[in-house]
């Protein structure tokens, strides 16, 4: 089974890898990417004053930041997998990361970390659903 765990940092997505570690634990034959998607920066303010490449360096250490009590989670779990920070628009990237590596299952939280959220899911967690050709758990 190829799972793709996508994670914020949020305590939703930290119960994602809670369940993640539920699946596999009795599996022989697993694989799990830990992704972390960073968005475009568009402020005026950061594109203006700093080089493509701090930007992105930027975006990298906050993606592994994003990582870490995932990571901590698994690593205490002695589930193995490969961590993985992209950039890019989130709910796309997921999608398109699941698609290309020939995943069978994305594992998220229902909501992430960011202040704008819908009613009952996540405005990310929304769009992965619309976008995804794969099944998904959503993980409250």
């Amino acid at each position: 089974m190829k799972i793709l765990l996508a994670v914020d940092g949020s305590d939703h997505a930290d119960r994602a890898a809670r369940h993640v570690v539920r699946l596999v634990q009795n599996c022989t034959e697993y694989q799990v990417l830990v992704l972390n998607v960073q968005a475009p920066i568009d402020a005026p303010e950061v594109l203006g004053h700093m080089p493509a490449r701090e930007i992105e360096a930027m975006q990298e250490t906050r993606g592994g930041d994003a990582l870490a009590s995932t990571r901590a989670l698994l690593d205490g779990a002695g589930i193995a997998y490969v961590p993985e920070v992209a950039l890019g628009p989130v709910a796309d990237t997921i999608a398109r990361h699941a698609d290309a590596g020939n995943y069978d299952a994305i594992v998220m939280g229902s909501r992430g970390a960011g202040m704008l959220a819908s009613a009952v899911l996540g405005s990310v967690t929304t769009d992965v659903i619309r976008l995804a050709k794969i099944p998904i758990t959503i993980v409250k």
